[in-house]
């Protein structure tokens, strides 16, 4: 993710596990029993959590929800969330959800499915639960008592989180947000986020814009590429993120089928945990780099996608190598793109007028071309489709399952970053 000449335009909401795009069919009681919820958790077989979990569950390592605030108490993250660790200065009603979101994201990276809840890729590690101003939308006392995302990524920077997961974006940028981040950065934490899925509002989603962040799109269990996914230069990697499991609101009753890119990047979050739970003396440069060779792919990787980035992640091949060469410690992996600047899939860079409207998400630069090839995910009922715009298809293997995929990030002649 790269930093050059951006500014926000209108404000696009990411997070969409719930509300119209979460909200596709009836709930699925989460009290009947594990298989029902896990059962539609097709990602989880896909990717061979069962071979994954053998060798790490992501034990040892903390992950920072930085959210809708995360409800310690759905029977899944019963003894997960680490509400105590939240610094004082930034805790307000952390523990509260008040969309359901957050939770729905917590229970994706470390959910121990415990009472028919959602099992998390990474159920061995531990959720610090944050809320942020941006995503509180209350009123307007609510929102000012909630702590700005600068001051939660400095919070997290000064404690022992290791993975920052961030589910949300809007079009506009902060010089006090970058700072922030970039200290973050300083600090050895791998900061993750939604890259947005709104590719038609032609904006770029922050915070997953801002240099040092990891973008996110969104596949189906093809491989395919959401066709709600934002893309663009800042998309670096691609998870599973249609037709999975969340809750349907803050009732927390139920769950329903969603889809989205803040799915994708807390599975990501939860990828990497389990990486870096097996290799704790990595660094983050060197957690991010493993996911980047292995990533699944049938372009050169030295010409990432604007789609799907470096590729459909792998956790899986790095797992079953316990002599995984990860590379130096100190290579930034996203150094190209962190010189580079912010481009959309035609290589502009975003428009220079800003705006400041409160929103759930940052948005990095995502529009909707229509040069580039795209297989794509409907997003609004769940179901496939294939563009084609003339890209050839390919067979990428993903953790030992195969998923579909249109070489999309390619756009026509050279629109990639």
């Amino acid at each position: 993710m790269s930093f050059a000449t951006r500014n926000g335009r209108r404000v696009s909401v990411v997070c969409s596990a719930l509300g119209a795009l979460a909200v596709l069919s009836a709930g699925l009681a989460p009290n009947t029993s594990a298989a029902d919820v896990q059962s539609q958790q097709w990602y989880l077989s896909a990717m061979k959590a069962d071979e994954m979990w053998k060798v790490s569950t992501g034990k040892g390592v903390k992950v920072a929800v930085v959210d809708t605030g995360v409800n310690p108490d759905t029977p899944s993250l019963k003894g997960q969330v680490l509400v105590s660790e939240v610094p004082k200065a930034v805790a307000y009603k952390a523990n509260v959800d008040y969309l359901g979101h957050g939770t729905s994201m917590a229970e994706l990276i470390a959910g121990t499915g415990a009472g028919g809840g959602l099992k998390g890729l990474a159920p061995g590690a531990k959720i610090v639960p944050f809320r942020i101003g941006m995503k509180v939308q209350a009123n307007g006392d609510e929102k000012k008592k909630a702590p700005a995302m600068a001051a939660v990524m400095r919070a997290i920077a000064d404690s022992d989180v290791k993975i920052i997961s961030m589910s949300f974006g809007e079009d506009t940028q902060r010089a006090e947000d970058l700072a922030a981040i970039k200290y973050a950065q300083s600090k050895g934490k791998l900061l993750i986020a939604s890259v947005g899925n709104d590719p038609k509002s032609k904006t770029i989603d922050f915070p997953a814009a801002y240099p040092n962040v990891v973008g996110v799109a969104a596949s189906d269990e093809k491989g395919t590429v959401g066709k709600f996914s934002e893309h663009g230069n800042y998309v670096d990697l691609a998870s599973p993120g249609l037709k999975v499991p969340t809750w349907c609101d803050n009732t927390f009753r139920s769950y329903c089928p969603s889809q989205g890119t803040s799915q994708a990047a807390a599975i990501a979050s939860a990828s990497a945990a389990l990486i870096w739970s097996a290799h704790p003396k990595w660094t983050a440069n060197q957690v991010l780099a493993s996911l980047i060779d292995t990533a699944g792919r049938d372009w050169a990787k030295d010409d990432p996608s604007t789609y799907l980035g470096y590729g459909l992640i792998r956790p899986r091949k790095v797992l079953e190598n316990p002599s995984f060469n990860p590379g130096p410690a100190g290579t930034d992996p996203l150094a190209k793109e962190n010189v580079t600047g912010v481009t959309d899939a035609a290589g502009n860079a975003p428009s220079t007028s800003a705006s400041a409207s409160a929103s759930p998400q940052p948005s990095k630069d995502s529009t909707d071309d229509q040069a580039p090839a795209a297989a794509t995910a409907d997003a609004s009922d769940n179901t496939t489709m294939w563009i084609a715009l003339g890209a050839a298809a390919a067979v990428l293997v993903i953790g030992g399952g195969a998923f579909g995929v249109i070489r999309s990030r390619r756009g026509a002649g050279s629109t990639h970053a």
